[in-house]
C-alpha cells in the first residue's frame, strides 16, 4: 500500500514565543526530526502545509524531499483548515495518510509501523492513557473528512466518521509529547536526550557519483503528477535550474529517456515521465522501503544489548 504523510506547520507558535518547527531537537530541527522519522518508516510522499513564516521554513527544509502547500489564511483559520488543504491534495494519490502536527516530533518509526500494520482505516497510538500522533486515515475516509462540518476540528470529524477510531497501545511517550510552551519544549529536549539510538538509512544509486536518491524520487513523482518541472520544483522549494540539473544528471546515467517533453502551444508545454521512468521510480521506492525495514531488523540483531 502507498502511504503518504501530512504534517501541519502553519501555526504562529504564539504560546511558545518562538517559531516551533525550526527549534532544535539535538542537532536537527523539530520539523526535520518529524520528516526523518516518517522517511525511516518507509513513507516516501510527505506533504507539509505551511503558513506563518512559510518561506523561511520551506527554505530550511528544501533539501528534505518534502512537498509544500500553503495555508495563506493561517491567521484566521484553525488547524483543521490546514488538514483539509493537505487531504484535498492527497486524495486519490495514496492509499492511506499519516497525519501529525509538526510539534509532536519524537514518536518512533517502530510506532509508525505498528499503526500501519494494524490494518485499521482510522487509528492512532495510545500511550499512558492518552491518544497521540501520528493518526492513520484511510484514503476512503478523506472525502468524508473534507465534507465534515468542522465542529471540534479533526477530532470531531473522526468522531463522526463512518469507521471507528482504533487505538493502538504503544510504549512510546513521544506520541503524546508536544511543544506548545517553553516548558513543553524543555521536556521534549530532555526526553530526546534519553532516547534510544536508532538506525538512519539514506539510500542512493551511484556510478562514480550518486545520481538517484529520495529527493530525486520526490521530484520525479511531482513531475508525473503535475506534468510540469517548474511546478514540481516550486512544491519542493528548489530552483527551476536545480531541478533540471538533477534531471540531466540522472538522464546522463541511464540508457533510456526519463522525461518526455512536449513544446508549448495554446495549453503550454508538458513534461511527463516515460514508462521506463515510472518503472525506475517504483522500483527505487520499493527498494528503499525494504532496505529501511531490514535496517531495523539488523539493528535489533546487532545492537540490542548495547543500546
Amino acid at each position: 500500500m502507498q502511504t503518504a504523510a501530512l504534517i501541519v506547520a502553519a501555526g504562529m507558535s504564539k504560546r511558545m514565543g518562538e517559531f516551533k518547527p525550526m527549534l532544535s531537537i539535538g542537532s536537527i530541527s523539530i520539523a526535520q526530526r518529524v520528516i526523518a522519522t516518517l522517511q525511516q518508516s518507509g513513507v516516501s510522499k510527505i506533504v507539509m502545509v505551511t503558513g506563518y513564516n512559510a518561506t523561511a521554513l520551506e527554505r530550511h527544509l528544501s533539501g528534505n524531499g518534502v512537498i509544500f502547500l500553503r495555508n495563506d489564511h493561517y491567521e484566521t483559520t484553525q488547524m483543521f483548515d490546514s488538514v483539509r488543504i493537505g487531504l484535498r491534495y492527497l486524495k486519490g494519490k495514496c492509499d492511506r495518510v499519516l497525519f501529525t502536527p509538526v510539534d509532536v516530533p519524537l514518536f518512533t518509526a517502530h510506532t509508525v509501523r505498528s499503526i500501519l500494520d494494524s490494518g485499521a482505516s482510522l487509528a492512532c497510538p495510545m500511550c499512558e492513557g492518552k491518544q497521540g500522533h501520528p493518526i492513520l486515515i484511510a484514503e476512503s475516509l478523506i472525502q468524508e473528512i473534507l465534507l465534515d462540518c468542522g465542529e471540534q476540528g479533526l477530532k470531531g470529524a473522526m468522531d463522526r466518521c463512518s469507521e471507528p477510531l482504533v487505538r493502538i497501545d504503544v510504549e512510546d511517550p513521544g506520541t503524546i509529547h508536544d511543544a506548545d510552551t517553553p516548558e513543553d519544549y524543555a521536556s521534549l529536549v530532555d526526553y530526546h536526550n534519553s532516547q534510544l539510538v536508532r538506525p538512519v538509512v539514506n539510500v542512493a544509486l551511484a556510478r562514480e557519483m550518486p545520481f538517484f536518491d529520495s529527493r530525486v524520487a520526490v521530484l520525479l513523482t511531482l513531475i508525473d503528477e503535475t506534468s510540469s518541472v517548474r511546478t514540481a520544483c516550486q512544491r519542493m522549494q528548489i530552483s527551476y535550474s536545480s531541478g533540471w540539473n538533477l534531471i540531466r544528471t540522472l538522464e546522463s546515467q541511464l540508457k533510456f529517456s526519463l522525461i518526455l517533453r512536449s513544446q508549448g502551444g495554446i495549453g503550454g508545454g508538458m513534461s511527463i515521465l516515460s514508462e521506463d521512468g515510472r518503472k525506475l521510480l517504483q522500483l527505487f521506492n520499493c527498494y528503499q522501503n525494504e532496505l529501511r525495514t531490514q535496517a531495523d531488523i539488523l539493528f535489533g540483531k546487532y545492537f540490542k544489548e548495547v543500546f
